[in-house]
């Protein structure tokens, strides 16, 4: 697999141009970035949550970590991290700890930290573990259009 179908679909649907980068195999998103040979901080990743409403999706720098009490107040929700084994379902098309952090693709509640907002290029997960999809920034702002912006994490 090199990208997953509702990636592509969601993509050309949206008529938002892309970049594949091959890289080698793959465990975390700072391997991926220097197998990539791309900015750790531009690389942009899913941190999947659910409540008793559903699942939502925190999309974050891949520098940082993810301040779940921060988000769950700007939400005024509860949410938890859900396992990586539980997101089968969810992301069916793509490799297991390779999800896209586009949310909406997957009709997913998505959250977008404003640190990613002013990247001139953005690298995220294609869906398996030896893609990235590299798009400029404002593209991925408009990808994630409907999503609720604000600071929900930190460095690492």
């Amino acid at each position: 697999m090199t990208i997953a179908t509702s990636v592509e679909t969601y993509l050309n649907g949206q008529g938002v141009g892309y970049e594949l980068v091959a890289h080698k195999a793959t465990g975390s998103t700072h391997e991926t970035a220097t197998a990539a040979h791309v900015p750790e901080d531009h690389m942009a990743k899913a941190v999947i949550l659910r409540d008793q409403d559903g699942h939502a999706m925190a999309v974050i720098p891949g520098t940082a970590w993810l301040h779940l009490e921060r988000l769950n107040q700007a939400a005024g929700r509860d949410f938890a991290l859900v396992e990586e084994s539980d997101l089968d379902a969810l992301f069916p098309d793509c490799a297991r700890g390779a999800v896209p952090p586009l949310g909406p693709a997957y009709g997913v509640e998505t959250f977008l930290d404003e640190d990613l907002t002013s990247l001139h290029d953005v690298y995220f997960e294609a869906g398996d573990h030896q893609h990235l999809v590299h798009v400029d920034g404002e593209a991925f702002q408009g990808l994630l259009k409907g999503a609720r912006r604000g600071r929900f994490s930190g460095a690492t």
